[in-house]
């Protein structure tokens, strides 16, 4: 038998199915937590907006929570739509004699701009289940309307935390997302300290149940044991993901994806085959033609892949030998700064990129690539003095990614560079599977 740490919900509900309980239930079990429930108003709602609100009677709410936790060992739980004063008020009363964690998320606005909160409801919530809590979560309008301010920078933000902190919660969690138009600043308060985490933003309208996810997956850590800073800085990193690879699905704006990292660490194992795959074809076939004096390597990203930790390589790359061209080390994640980061850059534009490969650039190799491929040419010497000044060859893939990308829509098979002083001359291949790439390398083997 297994043992499952549980955590409880208690939202509403969203018909279509990317916030409220749906929202939670998925977070929570993506964390490896059991997840339980009650229901406090069914909504009949899309990616468009709420077309209507039925609250659940109170003593339903507060059976529901009875009946969970009379039989559930439940080790946090978390609050979403709570519409009314007397919703509010069962629900405080019926999580107080517990002493799990509370996650509040104060629910007061959808983020179609629909109202979700009664007004008069509001003093109730902050005079009954704040107290109660461990942690609260609004977002910038919810933490304005909870302390009558104007937020308009990161101080406000801290001295709003500290403000909704003074009505008993152990801990306030501002999301800023509406604060900055390239990052997204968060700040934590607890124990008596800041804590700033910062995002970039993403290129996406699909952030519907942004504000429930953070907060079950924060919800999920507690119960897992996890500090508060923890239990926060994960979750961080788990909403980030789920934002940036958010899913259009419905005419409006639509939900996070909630599995997409459940869905990347089951694909890490194929993504290492993947590349011992590449390197066993690389290895025999004669493609010593292809292989840089540094060396070439191939590299294999996750498909909901984040930094270079989400992107498997060759550690030490490949290189020629007496005997052909043999890899020095065993695919790893996490291995190759260099091809990762043009990888990665290549999936800012479009994520169905998944491969990528470098190899050694002459003048045959150039008349091949742009034969046979999309290929794009960029320019090294045009780069200004103080953008590559100190920067690494890392960052000169990613200039390089984002200068071919200049104009175009889709992300070229090809990015070849001639170098300039202190660069090296590069191919970069790109593809959208490992079996293309392989494809491709065989292929600008034979042209040349």
């Amino acid at each position: 038998m297994t043992e499952r740490d549980v955590a409880l919900t208690v939202a509403g509900s969203d018909s279509g199915g990317g916030a409220g309980i749906q929202a939670d239930l998925k977070t929570i079990e993506a964390h490896g937590v059991f997840g339980t429930s009650a229901l406090t108003s069914v909504t009949a709602q899309n990616t468009r907006g709420v077309e209507a609100i039925e609250d659940v009677p109170a003593e339903t709410i507060a059976a529901q929570i009875s009946a969970v936790a009379d039989d559930f060992a439940v080790s946090a739980a978390k609050t979403g739509m709570l519409s009314s004063a007397a919703i509010i008020e069962t629900v405080a009363d019926s999580l107080a004699e517990h002493e799990f964690p509370l996650v509040v998320d104060p629910v007061m606005v959808a983020q179609s701009g629909d109202r979700l909160l009664a007004a008069e409801a509001e003093t109730v919530l902050k005079e009954q289940l704040l107290p109660q809590a461990t942690l609260v979560t609004p977002n910038l309008p919810e933490a304005a309307v909870l302390t009558d301010m104007e937020i308009e920078d990161e101080d406000d933000m801290r001295a709003a935390a500290a403000a909704i902190a003074a009505d008993g919660p152990d801990a306030v969690l501002v999301t800023g997302g509406h604060l900055h138009e390239d990052e997204l600043v968060d700040v934590l308060a607890t124990d008596g300290e800041t804590h700033t985490f910062r995002k970039a933003r993403r290129d996406t309208d699909d952030t519907h149940g942004s504000g429930c996810t953070i907060s079950a997956a924060i919800a999920a850590e507690l119960a897992g044991g996890a500090t508060m800073p923890a239990a926060v800085e994960h979750a961080e990193r788990f909403i980030d993901r789920a934002v940036r690879y958010g899913l259009a699905v419905g005419s409006g704006d639509g939900p996070v994806n909630h599995l997409a990292g459940l869905y990347d660490d089951a694909a890490r194992a194929d993504v290492l085959d993947d590349v011992r795959a590449l390197v066993e074809t690389i290895e025999e076939n004669e493609i010593d033609a292809l292989v840089p004096e540094v060396g070439l390597n191939v590299a294999v990203a996750t498909p909901y892949a984040m930094d270079g930790d989400d992107v498997a390589a060759v550690d030490g790359r490949l290189h020629r030998t007496a005997d052909g061209v043999a890899a020095v080390g065993c695919p790893r994640f996490g291995t190759s700064d260099h091809v990762a980061r043009s990888l990665l850059a290549a999936r800012e534009h479009d994520h169905s990129v998944v491969a990528a490969a470098t190899v050694r650039l002459d003048d045959a190799v150039a008349e091949a690539v742009t034969d046979q491929f999309d290929a794009v040419e960029v320019d090294r010497t045009i780069q200004s003095d103080s953008d590559s000044t100190g920067e690494s060859r890392s960052e000169s893939a990613v200039w390089a990614v984002e200068q071919a990308m200049d104009d175009r829509e889709t992300v070229p098979d090809a990015v070849f560079d001639r170098g300039a002083v202190g660069e090296e001359v590069i191919c970069r291949l790109f593809a959208a599977s490992p079996v293309v790439l392989e494809e491709r390398l065989l292929a600008l083997a034979d042209a040349i």
